[in-house]
């Protein structure tokens, strides 16, 4: 329930506070006394879309501000998941709106985008106004109606999980049909580009070795000629470099005896003459193993241009990324070739999901044709002595060709407001006044069946006097048995009825007019009733005829 509500800066708005509290509340006022400045103001808490023109003039910004008690509702997974902080006692919302057209959205002094706070408001407060009353032809709402009335959360809940999956499993479905479609078109083309790969008989790392070979090939005689010169410098029996270091190594060792650090120098000069021995000997190997070969460059250089072809004509830049191609290809062709068997086994599981559905939804559909019959005669019942006595309703279930997110269910509210005239949809034979009445009788029936936030009704009895307004009060009045009601009313049968009662009213001054709201004391709310019942002119009868009113009510 809303706890308060505090406005500054907005339209005629300077700064005004209301306190409010449980069962009945009431707010009366003069025409164009800012009643739906108010309501105007509450809205932007619940997510309306923001305009710098209702910024308050020679002003920078308009703040609105709400507390909530939580304690009726189950939302403590809510703020978990979207990480705000939860006291079920006090939620604070506030939003910001700046001249400048931008605004700003809090939950407990946590920013939140505008979709999570409309997700948040949309649990916790219901403004019923006369662009409301065009729901009524809605089926969705009309389904929602009965749903409540029913308890159907959970079976709701069941169905639309069970219907996510089935329409999740034929997108699935429709994206391999059309993907096997469009591979059939070029199933040929990668066969071919699959068997001109296949038939290439590509090896990892073999395009790097080859390369290395033809440099070799093609280099074969100055290698040669390089390598029988560093041997002829490292092992040349007239000076070369091992001979020189043996001699060395045993001037080293004749030291020994004479010189302590000479051991050293002659194990070093040893070691690096077994290095040398070992090197000369991979040198030999190495110029006997280099032959120019016209043959094997032949065979390598028709082997790279191949390869070179292929990396060209699939834009990739080694053998490596080829095998990847090769091996996405054989996928791709197996999938084809195995594409039958795997639709007809997701077709298979859509039918499965679609069984899974239907008895979820069969459940849902008796349910639903269960509560109707009741909802109708409830319905009737109390609307009849709301200026209707020879109205009539049904509701009309008939089972959809397809069913939805919604389930098997079409619906039509049929409704006649005289003995001789058929039924028809709602929308097309009731009046304006006749739709108003309904939706007021129908959120009754809800508020008295399923949990409902506090609903706000902006004039829902316009249009309307006596003996049906103040039946009409009734109803708002055995509604707020089960929840917080707030009505804007012009009618003083509704105004008598309230448990608290708060008058807007303006004022204007040197600086402009300016909205102002004050709860109503005992005597004072006596005179507002009095003024509604009389007009401008307060005469003792009027007070007389207020005070009888308002003890009538209190007695119920």
């Amino acid at each position: 329930m809303i706890k308060s509500l505090s406005i500054k800066n907005y339209a005629l708005i300077d700064s005004l506070n209301i306190r409010f509290d449980k069962g009945f509340t009431v707010l009366t006022g003069e025409t164009g006394a800012g009643k739906s400045i108010i309501l105007g103001a509450l809205s932007l808490i619940l997510g309306a879309r923001a305009d710098a023109k209702t910024v308050k003039e020679g002003e920078t910004k308009c703040v609105i501000e709400g507390e909530f008690d939580l304690s009726y509702y189950d939302l403590e997974d809510y703020f978990k998941e979207n990480d705000l902080d939860y006291d079920n006692a006090h939620c604070i919302i506030r939003r910001e709106l700046f001249s400048t057209g931008k605004s700003r959205a809090f939950i407990n002094d946590s920013p939140v985008p505008l979709q999570q706070l409309k997700a948040l408001m949309g649990n916790l407060i219901d403004i019923h106004s006369q662009h409301h009353n065009l729901l009524l032809g809605d089926t969705v709402f009309q389904l929602r109606v009965i749903d409540a009335i029913a308890g159907n959360n959970n079976l709701i809940s069941d169905y639309k999980k069970q219907y996510k999956e089935y329409k999740k499993t034929e997108t699935e479905l429709k994206q391999m049909k059309e993907a096997l479609d469009k591979s059939l078109e070029e199933a040929d083309y990668l066969r071919f580009q699959f068997e001109q790969l296949e038939e290439a008989n590509l090896t990892e790392g073999e395009q790097v070795q080859m390369e290395e070979e033809i440099r070799i090939l093609s280099n074969a005689e100055d290698i040669k000629q390089s390598l029988y010169a560093i041997l002829s410098i490292l092992d040349n029996s007239d000076g070369g470099v091992i001979s020189l270091l043996k001699d060395a190594s045993g001037r080293a060792s004749s030291l020994k005896k004479i010189f302590s650090r000479a051991e050293d120098i002659a194990e070093r000069l040893d070691s690096d003459y077994i290095d040398l021995k070992d090197l000369v000997n991979e040198i030999e190997d190495a110029q006997d193993s280099i032959e120019f070969n016209p043959e094997r460059m032949d065979i390598i250089r028709e082997r790279l241009d191949l390869l070179y072809n292929l990396q060209q004509k699939h834009r990739v830049s080694s053998v490596d990324e080829l095998i990847e191609i090769r091996e996405t290809l054989r996928k791709k062709i197996s999938s084809i070739d195995n594409s039958d068997e795997n639709i007809a086994k997701q077709e298979k599981l859509l039918k499965d999901k679609e069984e899974k559905t239907l008895k979820v939804g069969k459940k849902l559909s008796a349910k639903r044709t269960e509560v109707s019959k009741r909802f109708a005669s409830d319905l009737m019942k109390t609307i009849q002595p709301l200026g209707m006595p020879n109205a009539r309703f049904e509701v009309e279930l008939t089972e959809k060709k397809t069913f939805d997110e919604n389930g098997l269910d079409n619906i039509s509210y049929l409704f006649s407001a005289n003995k001789k005239n058929s039924l028809m949809p709602v929308v097309d034979v009731a009046s304006g006044g006749e739709i108003s009445r309904l939706m007021l009788v129908i959120k009754s029936l809800i508020a008295s069946n399923a949990s409902l936030p506090t609903i706000i009704f902006d004039e829902v009895d316009t249009g309307v006097s006596g003996e049906i307004a103040d039946k009409m009060g009734d109803i708002m009045k055995r509604m707020s048995g089960f929840m917080q009601v707030v009505t804007i009313s012009h009618l003083p049968q509704v105004a008598a009825k309230g448990d608290n009662h708060f008058k807007v009213y303006k004022t204007d001054n040197e600086h402009g007019t300016s909205t102002h709201i004050v709860q109503l004391s005992p005597d004072e709310r006596v005179d507002e009733v009095a003024r509604m019942l009389s007009g401008a002119v307060l005469t003792e009868q009027a007070k007389e005829n207020a005070r009888v009113l308002i003890a009538q009510n209190k007695k119920h």
